[in-house]
């Protein structure tokens, strides 16, 4: 066969690692439900990459012989999947209705206009990313917010988001 009959096989924007964390993932479900496999596999792209790229939906797309489409659904839904490169801290702030009715709008305002940014928007030295989260079930504690996926903090007035900022940016990792 010569090399111009040779099917081209495209290579994976992911490194093998990446890939054989996704086995493992795959692994855990029967062969006919290894779509099941799905959320797994964005976050461990999520976690190397620190978001999740068309590229990468595409590749996972692949990996589990599902439409790419139903990745980027999935992708899309949920506020933890980044889809493109945030700030080092990302301010989740709860505006759905009881945090609402709690000032949890008022939070987001503050935050935004303490560090000039919109809404959506990471400050220019990359440390902040702020964004809107819908609940995150901490209704009796509003207004909430995460930070980093991780972290729940409750009753933030402005003069705790004032603290928290400052202390993040005392902790910053120096780039």
């Amino acid at each position: 066969m010569s090399a111009a009959a040779t099917p081209s096989v495209k290579a994976s924007p992911l490194p093998a690692a990446t890939l054989a964390r996704f086995a493992k993932e795959v692994a855990k479900y029967p062969a006919d439900q290894k779509q099941s496999a799905v959320m797994a596999c964005l976050a461990i792209v999520q976690q190397e990459e620190g978001f999740v790229s068309r590229a990468a939906e595409d590749v996972i797309a692949a990996h589990l012989g599902m439409p790419a489409i139903a990745v980027y659904e999935v992708t899309t839904f949920y506020n933890m999947y980044n889809q493109r490169k945030l700030g080092q801290f990302k301010l989740n702030v709860c505006t759905n209705l009881p945090c609402q009715l709690r000032d949890g709008q008022t939070a987001l305002e503050h935050l935004c206009h303490k560090l000039g940014v919109e809404e959506g928007g990471t400050t220019a030295d990359g440390l902040f990313t702020v964004q809107k989260s819908e609940c995150l079930g901490a209704c009796a504690d509003s207004p909430v917010m995460l930070v980093n996926d991780r972290q729940m903090l409750s009753f933030m007035s402005p003069e705790r988001l004032d603290e928290l900022v400052d202390v993040l940016r005392a902790n910053a990792a120096k780039a």
